[in-house]
């Protein structure tokens, strides 16, 4: 996925399921052209209530949804679209955020994944 595009992730799913390029249009109501454009990089990717749009019909699992999220990002050169509504609502990470900057590594991070992962079956 490093060097996927946000389209070409959208089109490759959109083909997949056997939908058309305007039945996908009509059912998220924008036009084949501008969905043309955005499966081509011709156009940035869509707000995050479009997204959320795009992944219901495409009926992407949690996993793909992130991908996708992480691609409108990437292609935006911007943070994931999913992520800054969170990070506004809890101060905590903002602040975790810039001591992490300043200290923290890949190992440190990959530790922080494996305690909430652990957590998380715990729950």
């Amino acid at each position: 996925m490093n060097n996927m595009r946000f389209g070409k992730f959208i089109a490759e799913k959109r083909k997949a399921k056997g939908i058309t390029l305007r039945g996908m249009a009509a059912d998220l109501d924008i036009t084949p052209a501008y969905l043309s454009d955005i499966e081509k990089s011709r156009r940035n990717p869509p707000d995050i209530n479009m997204l959320e749009k795009i992944a219901a019909r495409l009926s992407l699992t949690q996993k793909e949804k992130e991908i996708m999220f992480d691609l409108a990002g990437k292609d935006r050169n911007e943070i994931s679209p999913d992520l800054p509504e969170y990070i506004m609502q809890k101060p905590i990470v903002t602040v975790a955020l810039r001591k992490a900057r300043e200290k923290a590594t890949d190992d440190d991070w990959a530790e922080f994944i494996k305690r909430l992962d652990k957590k998380q079956t715990r729950d």
